[in-house]
């Protein structure tokens, strides 16, 4: 299947608009109204204005996170073109240093506005889930997080200046960004079924520990722009490490074991 995509939405004069960031721009609103919704529902002393500062700490560190990591992986290139680190619209945003940037903004966020750390995790995961499927999105329009070869049907050929064309030329590839945005989407909704039922703070966040491993552990398997350490692939190391260390443990601990403090 040859695709026709293209990174830019609008192009007036110098400004362009691009699909990557625009992406961002819709999960950070859709976000924010998610977890005002939940902070609301669970009771938590959180304003809108409190909210926002939280998302403001946490969406750089996030991003911040996310860019670094992948710079760390390809220091050769990055060494060689230094003007392309703070480059992030031409891709190169690694989830799980995301998460860790994430994760340290979440708990500075909590700290600040005096919360139960996993209380606020708990409202926060699903728009987190959600918005990573919609981020898929912008990765697809721009080529990249993208597949190995493929003879299936749904193989797509990428355009020659996306980074996937530029790696597989005129190549059919798995498309592994709308592998992932679907697994993203399925557990957003267990995530969303599950948010009401009775469980102590911390449940919903190890369930999106374990459940994301998974997917991004399943789909990385094809993924043709993978990070390495070794002969092993990056994200299977880090899923395997979140899935166990943050999932399994975080569940063990807030099901089975005296409720530690926040």
């Amino acid at each position: 299947m040859v695709n026709a995509m293209h990174p830019v939405l609008v192009r007036i004069g110098p400004v362009e608009i691009r699909y990557y960031g625009l992406m961002y721009l819709i999960a950070f609103v859709v976000g924010f109204f998610l977890v005002r919704a939940e902070v609301r529902r669970r009771g938590l002393s959180l304003s809108t204005e409190d909210i926002l500062d939280v998302f403001l700490v946490t969406i750089p560190l996030g991003l911040l996170g996310a860019r670094l990591y992948y710079v760390l992986f390809r220091l050769d290139f990055f060494a060689r073109n230094p003007l392309e680190i703070p480059a992030i619209w031409h891709g190169g945003l690694a989830i799980h240093g995301g998460l860790l940037g994430g994760a340290l903004g979440l708990w500075i966020g909590a700290r600040w506005k005096r919360v139960p750390v996993w209380t606020l995790a708990d409202c926060t995961v699903p728009a987190l889930i959600l918005g990573q499927a919609l981020g898929r999105i912008g990765n697809l329009m721009n080529g990249d997080a993208y597949g190995l070869p493929t003879t299936l049907p749904w193989g797509i050929v990428f355009p020659p200046g996306s980074p996937a064309g530029q790696a597989f030329p005129g190549i059919p590839l798995h498309p592994t960004m709308i592998y992932e945005m679907i697994g993203n989407l399925l557990l957003f909704g267990l995530l969303w079924k599950l948010r009401k039922r009775p469980a102590k703070p911390g449940f919903l966040t190890a369930v999106y520990f374990m459940g994301y491993s998974v997917v991004r552990g399943l789909v990385s398997i094809v993924r043709g722009d993978s990070l390495w350490l070794g002969p092993i692939r990056a994200a299977h190391v880090a899923s395997t490490l979140l899935f166990l260390g943050f999932g399994l443990w975080l569940l063990r601990t807030r099901l089975w074991k005296a409720e530690p403090r926040s």
